[in-house]
């Protein structure tokens, strides 16, 4: 059985400091091994509850890695003309259904059309479990980002089987428009959304802006700078 991400995430950081290698402590010299080489620009890792890590390229791909650190030759997801990538934009994070093995959705975050982030849904192909079915994107979000920096980017479910969206203050130093402080702004907050009601989604009714009419309702917490990653531990949500 594959760790949760939040077991997984040390190796993370060390996979980005080296250019797409991610890692095993070597027994015999207590040393670093690289694991799976030729990522490019990697920026998260997760899996889809059975042994295959799936990595994001920021540049608008995703790449499926076998146990023997094997980086399959097509790509799961293959986004890239749809993506603006550069800086801290890009394709940035990926999140799959709690139910995946049986409805195939996945969702991700990534900077694109009019510099602005965009949550979508995809469905893997109907005929090849190892690809993600490109042209069933369906939108679930766009928020415009007014800088090309702070886009936040990361994207989970948590354990009550809402997604999360972790979005940053939109850019530039010091929060100029002062967005994060701003309720009736989606920038600089964490996000907590039901993707498996509503069209395109529904509030949760536990969110505590639920039916406001100061607050948007998708808002979970706010006040954020730039939520690039977060994880669960238990019920509790840690933000990096």
């Amino acid at each position: 059985m594959m760790k949760p991400l939040y077991e997984i995430l040390p190796f993370v950081l060390f996979l980005l400091a080296n250019n797409g290698a991610s890692c095993q402590q070597n027994p015999a010299g207590n040393i670093m091994v690289p694991f799976a080489t030729g990522l490019n620009n990697p920026v998260c890792i997760t899996n889809a509850g059975d042994s295959r890590l799936f990595v994001t390229d920021q540049t608008g791909f995703i790449q499926i890695i076998d146990t023997g650190g094997n980086i399959y030759p097509v790509p799961y997801l293959d986004i890239h003309e749809r993506v603006t990538y550069g800086g801290e934009r890009g394709l940035l994070g990926l999140a799959f259904h709690p139910q995946y093995e049986t409805n195939g959705y996945f969702y991700v975050n990534y900077t694109g059309e009019g510099d602005s982030t965009h949550i979508s849904r995809f469905n893997v192909s109907s005929g090849d479990p190892d690809i993600g079915d490109a042209a069933s994107e369906f939108k679930l979000m766009t928020i415009f980002q007014p800088y090309t920096n702070h886009n936040g980017g990361d994207l989970c479910f948590g354990p009550d089987g809402y997604l999360y969206i972790g979005l940053g203050d939109g850019g530039s130093a010091g929060d100029p428009g002062n967005r994060s402080q701003n309720p009736m702004e989606y920038l600089g907050k964490m996000l907590r959304i039901d993707v498996d009601q509503g069209n395109p989604y529904a509030i949760p009714p536990s969110n505590p802006f639920y039916n406001s009419s100061s607050a948007l309702g998708e808002i979970w917490a706010l006040g954020l700078r730039n939520p690039w990653k977060f994880s669960f531990t238990g019920s509790r949500v840690t933000c990096g």
